[in-house]
């Protein structure tokens, strides 16, 4: 989810999952799991420790805290100056109309357009602590994976405050904006946001409830081959939509399998974007998987799947008229999320 390199092989970077921007490259979104899974840290859980002082904090709440532990802020004094290295957070403030506050963002964050204006600090895992500093940042608000605890407790001795979220399920893009959105003095907007959202959501389930429900395997990674998998808010997507994923039993993100497990699971269908069907249609190994030799591909759009965020109800939408395009005079019609206004999609 996060690297921005142009080169198409290089489009599956496994990073690009955790911040949801490979879509912006035509890319599908892959969990952050190569890095997570080398630390042992990939479960939420394992992300409590403290990392900053334990002590209560005037303007913050201890009974709130973020997936690091610390507590989170309640008084938007403290983010006058936001340098944001987790690019959904970025997409949420300009939602918000709390895009005044950023004084710096990550190299991955590219939603929406006007997010380029924004000061470039480089990496949003393990980031340049010194360039982020130049900032003078009173927040940084970071990914919470085991990659960012080194920076997270660097930028605590500065002096600095930080918020950790991990936005890896729809429930989790929900809190996270609320809470964000507390942070920054825009509690409101950011309710409305995810009203709106959840809204949304809810109307593509009613009209899709009734329908017979479509096996799919969504590929995001090809050597070794991922798949999206139950711990993920694309699994989320495909129920909402009136899919199955076969892989819904998997409880990573991005579950590792073999080619032929897929062909014994024998989805109806192939989720991917026109390039990486193009690319999986011409590799002899993929013709074990009926659907791949009968051609039944799922064309999604990667600027609306591709990450958890302001789009979430836009791209279950767009996902449920590819699935069952019988259903598409019922859907609502696809909203436009207006992320450069300040206004909630």
């Amino acid at each position: 989810m996060f690297s921005v390199l142009r080169s198409p092989r290089r489009r599956w970077s496994p990073l690009r999952r955790v911040f949801g921007l490979g879509c912006l490259l035509g890319a599908s979104v892959v969990a952050c799991q190569s890095k997570d899974r080398a630390a042992k840290a990939d479960a939420p859980s394992a992300e409590r420790a403290t990392t900053g002082s334990a002590a209560p904090i005037a303007g913050w709440a201890p009974a709130d805290t973020d997936d690091f532990g610390t507590p989170l802020p309640t008084d938007a004094s403290f983010a006058r100056r936001v340098v944001s290295l987790n690019p959904a957070a970025t997409e949420v403030l300009f939602a918000i109309g709390a895009q005044a506050r950023l004084v710096g963002r990550s190299a991955w964050d590219e939603f929406p357009p006007e997010a380029a204006a924004v000061p470039n600090v480089g990496n949003g895992i393990r980031p340049n602590i010194e360039a982020v500093l130049q900032q003078r940042p009173t927040l940084v608000i970071l990914y919470a994976t085991a990659e960012n605890r080194a920076a997270a407790q660097a930028f605590a001795r500065a002096g600095v405050r930080t918020m950790a979220l991990r936005v890896d399920r729809i429930a989790q893009f929900m809190s996270f904006t609320t809470r964000l959105g507390v942070a920054v003095g825009e509690g409101r907007r950011a309710q409305a946001m995810v009203d709106s959202v959840q809204q949304t959501l809810d109307r593509v389930r009613a009209v899709t409830g009734a329908a017979t429900r479509r096996s799919i395997v969504w590929p995001l990674w090809q050597q070794p081959v991922l798949v999206v998998g139950g711990g993920s808010y694309l699994d989320e997507l495909i129920e909402v939509a009136g899919g199955r994923n076969v892989f819904h039993d998997l409880a990573a993100p991005s579950p590792p399998v073999s080619i032929e497990e897929i062909a014994r699971r024998d989805p109806d269908m192939i989720v991917a974007t026109e390039r990486t069907a193009s690319e999986l249609d011409a590799k002899p190994q993929w013709k074990s998987v009926r659907a791949v030799r009968e051609r039944r591909w799922v064309h999604h759009n990667p600027v609306l799947t591709g990450r958890p965020s302001v789009v979430l109800g836009s791209a279950a939408v767009s996902l449920a008229r590819l699935l069952h395009p019988e259903l598409s005079a019922a859907l609502p019609t696809l909203p436009v999320p207006a992320v450069a206004k300040g206004r909630a999609p």
